[in-house]
């Protein structure tokens, strides 16, 4: 095994004058199977094309972008692992100052919408003459006309945008080595408009057949209604078996998506994560201090892709869908081998999961004949009576792993879907708390709210207070001191200040104090983000209140932090905007203490609302 050839001395050292497909990405190069670059260009050597990976070029010239000459059949073009606004501005739009997915974790190896600059620098350098083809995060979910969060409007596609030739969305394997075949057949960029999971443009509706237009660009950049309108139509056609051919006027081009490409059999999957990856980063980052993200997945396996949880603040539908995909337990023993061999290995896996951990099969039998359910969800806001809750496989999965020589400890570190858990009949939570976690379990109910928690597509409170429960009673009866550290969101659509306090309360009775807080982050593509930028839900046509003034959600984040003294004043400010100053006092249920009174300095009592508490957990 060896790295793919990022330098022309590589392409020499193999013997290669030119190669097939060269691959920019705005990730550092990691030969893993957790990096989308590596599993796709590892998946075209396997089908027998030269490829070679130029990883984070300098955007500023061309140099970098001729640096492995002009590829036979086209350039492939990925921001990476994240979308390249996310990756780089937080939430309340300040720029991050590190980046997992580069050198020592440094920020400022990829510019701002990433394909987009480096499409047009290809171009620049190439001109016409070469194929690109954009895919990744990034353009999956920005595919058609969409709300972009870090300039405020609603841009065009970003296959207008970026001047590429055509767009893969989703994971891309089964697209790409169609697309490539088609290519090396020698059928022009142009006219490879056959390919599920792919999306093309064309002069105007006249070029195509058999669609559904959905509001043009400059319809949903001046309504909100039409823009809700276009999303709600681009939801329900996401799906393989029963998606229909969208089409959306994008100025003097109409972008035309094909339905979603079919989910990979196991046989692909085990193709798939079979590759010789060399695992780990590439040398020439070995002097940087490396690659933090290949830290976090150095000894984790993917077992499955897919979630059919449907939380709407998830792109996790629009990327890699909601039918589960899933390797066959020979595979994955194959890998947990492979990882004990490894140097670093100390005996325990970190993870054996995917997007949920206990999604590990369809969530009917139906889905791989009939695809998903239209304008119906799994688990919410009620669990679909086809549902099929089932841990059996996924049981005798980590049990398998368990017994492997050289293994110690199998964690599971994915998230878990507690509510998808509470209706299971099996033993999968007392066998999690037994060998699988490690002291703590990271959990979402992201709110307590009902009224919040239908709108994120997440279960009710009573059914994770029974999860806390039965969770609690099985680790006393196991004598293990073992925690749960929950997450919640602030300012998520329909989250009002009320709701927030709702929340605030919760935690202080619960003995929370989470020590990080996320703020809701408008990401292209969701459902959320439709309802955060148009006001409504484009589902049920429901009008959604979103806090967007910077104070508002500054105070219902500091809410759920409302013992830090950083956040009084903003707490007290939230009390009493909403007419809450019940919880202002030195009660049991008060969440911070009377406002100190100038000269007041010998009242200790006073102080505690100042003291930092030490964390509790369930």
């Amino acid at each position: 095994m060896s790295f793919l050839p990022i330098s022309r001395e590589d392409m020499r050292n193999r013997g290669w004058e030119q190669l097939d497909f060269i691959f920019v990405s705005g990730d550092a190069y990691v030969d893993h199977p957790s990096f989308g670059p590596a599993i796709l260009c590892r998946l075209l050597e396997k089908h027998g094309y030269k490829v070679g990976i130029i990883p984070q070029p300098d955007w500023k010239n061309t140099v970098d972008f001729a640096r492995l000459g002009k590829p036979r059949l086209g350039f492939l073009v990925s921001s990476g692992n994240l979308d390249s606004q996310l990756n780089r501005y937080t939430a309340a739009k300040k720029v991050r100052h590190q980046d997992q997915y580069s050198p020592g974790g440094k920020s400022g190896y990829r510019p701002e919408r990433a394909v987009v600059v480096y499409s047009k620098m290809l171009r620049k350098c190439w001109g016409n003459d070469v194929p690109i083809i954009i895919g990744g995060i990034e353009a999956s979910l920005r595919r058609f006309a969409h709300y972009d969060y870090w300039s405020d409007k609603v841009r065009r596609s970003i296959l207008m945008d970026s001047e590429a030739d055509l767009l893969i969305y989703g994971m891309g394997e089964r697209q790409l080595i169609d697309v490539a075949a088609q290519l090396h057949q020698g059928v022009e960029i142009h006219n490879i408009q056959d390919v599920q999971g792919t999306c093309f443009k064309v002069p105007d509706f006249d070029y195509i057949w058999d669609y559904k237009a959905i509001p043009s660009y400059e319809e949903v950049k001046v309504s909100r209604e039409k823009f809700a309108q276009a999303f709600k139509d681009e939801f329900l056609e996401q799906d393989a078996f029963r998606g229909k051919k969208l089409a959306q006027q994008n100025e003097d081009w109409c972008v035309v998506q094909n339905p979603p490409a079919l989910p990979l059999s196991v046989e692909e999957m085990d193709e798939i994560y079979d590759l010789p990856y060399e695992r780990k980063w590439h040398p020439i980052y070995d002097d940087m201090g490396g690659v933090p993200a290949y830290k976090e997945v150095e000894f984790s396996i993917t077992a499955h892709r897919g979630c059919f949880g449907g939380c709407n603040f998830c792109a996790i539908i629009s990327h890699q869908g909601r039918i589960i995909q899933r390797r066959s337990d020979e595979s994955i023993l194959r890998e947990a081998k492979l990882l004990t061999g490894l140097p670093g290995f100390k005996g325990y896996i970190h993870d054996v999961g995917g997007p949920t951990a206990n999604f590990h099969r369809t969530s009917c039998d139906e889905q791989l004949k009939r695809g998903t359910c239209h304008g119906k969800q799994c688990l919410s806001p009620d669990a679909c009576n086809h549902l099929v809750v089932d841990h059996s496989d996924y049981l005798g999965l980590l049990r398998k792993i368990r017994e492997l020589p050289g293994i110690k400890k199998v964690f599971i570190r994915s998230g878990i879907r507690f509510d998808y858990l509470m209706r299971a009949k099996d033993n999968f939570l007392e066998e999690l708390c037994e060998h699988h976690i490690s002291g703590q379990l990271k959990i979402a109910p992201e709110h307590i709210s009902d009224r919040v928690t239908r709108i994120m597509g997440k279960s009710r409170k009573d059914i994770y207070m029974r999860f806390v429960n039965r969770f609690m009673a099985i680790n006393k009866r196991l004598g293990k001191k073992q925690f749960l550290v929950p997450y919640f969101m602030s300012s998520h659509p329909g989250a009002t200040l009320e709701d927030a306090i709702e929340l605030a309360v919760f935690i202080k009775e619960m003995g929370y104090h989470p020590e990080q807080v996320q703020d809701f982050i408008p990401t292209p593509g969701t459902l959320s983000t439709c309802m955060w930028y148009s006001g409504i839900n484009p589902l049920t046509g429901e009008r959604i209140y979103t806090a967007k003034k910077p104070e508002d959600k500054a105070m219902q984040r500091a809410l759920m932090q409302y013992w830090l003294p950083r956040n009084y004043s903003l707490v007290r400010k939230a009390l009493q905007k909403a007419n809450r100053q019940d919880l202002i006092g030195f009660g049991p249920k008060c969440l911070i203490r009377p406002e100190r009174k100038q000269g007041d300095v010998g009242n200790k009592a006073h102080k505690g609302n100042y003291k930092r508490k030490k964390d509790k957990k369930v």
